[in-house]
């Protein structure tokens, strides 16, 4: 028997084993630091049937390296620092004020995956019902006990991890709260680098811990075996257009994608069933025309 737990997020969803698997399109940087185009981006993931959408918040100065600063770069505001860029991209407390407001009035979640402890304070002022953290964060103990003191459900992704690096976490933390995504950080990933066998790996280690996966590569297929696997929640990049100028568009979903990939996990759900043989009453008009005789006790 099952035991893994399940975590309410908002009023009417829920994570875990047992559950609808949640549909997270990852806005993360992909609205270029335009409420516009996040909006629209909201708009296509209510479209497809996404139960979220998730964003990236940091604070430039936290999370630049000082050494890349200064460094020049070509943007779609023109040539600028690379810190400045990095402002840029960042939205603030009205702009997600915003985006709380609007997905409310769409009835999606949103929630963000922090880089730095100042970011979690910023958050917290919205009260999210899950936090994540990236793939680089997976060792910075300093952010994740900081999400953890917050009290609320925390997903740890591993992508870039080694196996001691993610029992490290987890010993260190715990189980409460805790929701693990298995993930491989390259963008794109090509399939041969997917593993999606650890999601298996990964429920057998933490049996109480509900699983999904966070992707990252092109086309759909993966993420939808990924559920087969038993994947509780699926990730996805989400972009209004892969040619769009930013560092991780090429490897996301499009609007079109994304209502495929919904429709395909949402089939693979009721397809999976329950494991206990049965025969249909769909099945019943074939089996009189083709069975030569039914089978009696003496002759089973």
């Amino acid at each position: 028997m099952n035991k893994q737990k399940s975590f309410q997020v908002s009023s009417d969803r829920t994570i875990g084993v047992g559950h609808p698997v949640y549909i997270i399109a990852e806005i993360g940087i992909n609205h270029n630091g335009s409420l516009e185009i996040a909006r629209k981006l909201i708009d296509e993931a209510v479209l497809a049937g996404c139960d979220a959408v998730k964003f990236q918040k940091r604070t430039p100065e936290l999370c630049t390296p000082k050494d890349q600063w200064h460094l020049e770069r070509d943007t779609p505001w023109g040539r600028m620092t690379y810190i400045n860029y990095r402002h840029m991209i960042e939205l603030g407390f009205e702009e997600y004020s915003e985006i709380d407001a609007y997905c409310k009035e769409k009835a999606i979640d949103w929630f963000v995956s922090c880089w730095d402890e100042e970011s979690v304070d910023f958050m917290e002022q919205f009260n999210p019902g899950v936090y994540k953290f990236a793939s680089a964060s997976l060792t910075d103990h300093a952010l994740i006990g900081k999400v953890k003191n917050t009290g609320k459900p925390y997903i740890l992704s591993t992508g870039m991890s080694t196996i001691e690096e993610i029992k490290g976490a987890v010993d260190l933390f715990g189980t409460d709260n805790l929701l693990i995504a298995h993930s491989t950080s390259a963008y794109p990933c090509p399939p041969q680098e997917l593993n999606l066998k650890m999601i298996e790996t990964l429920a057998e280690m933490y049996p109480e811990t509900p699983i999904g996966y966070s992707g990252h590569e092109t086309g759909l297929a993966t993420t939808v075996a990924a559920v087969a696997m038993g994947a509780c929640f699926v990730e996805r990049h989400f972009t209004l257009d892969r040619a769009m100028w930013g560092s991780d568009h090429a490897a996301s979903v499009e609007p079109q994608g994304m209502q495929k990939l919904v429709r395909d996990i949402r089939d693979i759900e009721q397809a999976l069933g329950d494991g206990v043989k049965r025969v249909y009453d769909s099945e019943m008009g074939a089996m009189k025309r083709l069975r030569r005789a039914r089978p009696t006790a003496s002759t089973l």
